[in-house]
């Protein structure tokens, strides 16, 4: 277990669980939050004993968003701030070489929100909600709404979201599509993990390069995603992981994508 002011971090079976920690203000993003999350993820790609990385928030919150007491009157623009901060987090997570799930155990409003949107797995306690909040402080949805919530639940119904900043429960999300999971609030935690342990025993390095097609498919042309397929597939398919894939297949028996299972607890 490693713990900073804001960012407690403990790796388990493969899983690097990093949770923002400041409880008593529902995990309201300040500065050093934000950038301890992002040099807590960079640390966790760089660790081969890390297969998959959990996001999640001590306390009754996921993330109320921005803690505007900590930018009030610093004289720092919206554009400097978002570009120091959020920015630079959301591309980490989108960029990591590992599944991140996000683990939403309470609200997550504003960037907090985005956050949330932003992993590649997410997975909500039954009292979690997201609330579009920007609106009621006459602000732009930042940090990344703008790009993951159309492309979960279409403009018209994005928009709406936005607009009115409605709170979103986990039934909803679910149903919408912003969640992939949804577990009681008792047994969140216990789930998350067993969740991400079976993640963390899938290949490592077809998930990787997954990870690298879809983000680029998101945004490129059927053209080019047949190509990066190829170019993709070919580097799978000279690793190691594909090799055991198929030898299991054939003396039929699971596959054992993790070399060295003693080394994944620290």
């Amino acid at each position: 277990m490693t713990q900073t002011s804001v960012i407690a971090a403990h790796t388990r079976a493969g899983v690097r669980t990093l949770t923002l920690n400041r409880p008593d203000r529902l995990n309201a993003a300040n500065d050093e939050l934000l950038l301890a999350l992002t040099a807590e993820l960079r640390a966790a790609d760089a660790d081969s004993a890390v297969r998959v990385v959990v996001i999640t928030g001590a306390g009754r919150g996921f993330c109320a968003g921005q803690d505007l007491g900590d930018v009030s009157g610093r004289g720092m623009t919206f554009t400097e701030h978002l570009n120091a901060t959020y920015n630079p987090l959301i591309r980490t997570i989108r960029g990591l070489g590992k599944p991140v799930i996000t683990a939403v155990n309470g609200v997550a409003a504003g960037a907090g929100a985005s956050l949330a949107l932003s992993g590649d797995i997410r997975l909500w306690a039954q009292s979690a909600s997201l609330i579009e909040v920007f609106s009621n402080i006459a602000l732009v949805p930042d940090s990344g709404s703008t790009w993951f919530l159309p492309r979960l639940v279409g403009y018209h119904r994005a928009f709406e979201m936005m607009a009115l900043a409605d709170r979103v429960r986990a039934d909803d999300a679910l149903r919408l599509g912003l969640c992939e999971q949804v577990f009681p609030d008792d047994t969140f935690e216990q789930a998350v993990q067993a969740y991400a342990e079976r993640l963390a025993a899938r290949p490592a390095n077809a998930l990787k390069l997954t990870k690298q097609a879809l983000n680029a498919a998101m945004t490129g042309t059927l053209d080019e995603a047949l190509d990066q397929e190829a170019a993709l597939q070919q580097l799978a398919g000279d690793h190691w992981e594909h090799e055991e894939g198929v030898t299991a297949f054939k003396e039929k028996r699971p596959a054992q994508f993790v070399r060295d299972v003693n080394s994944l607890d620290q």
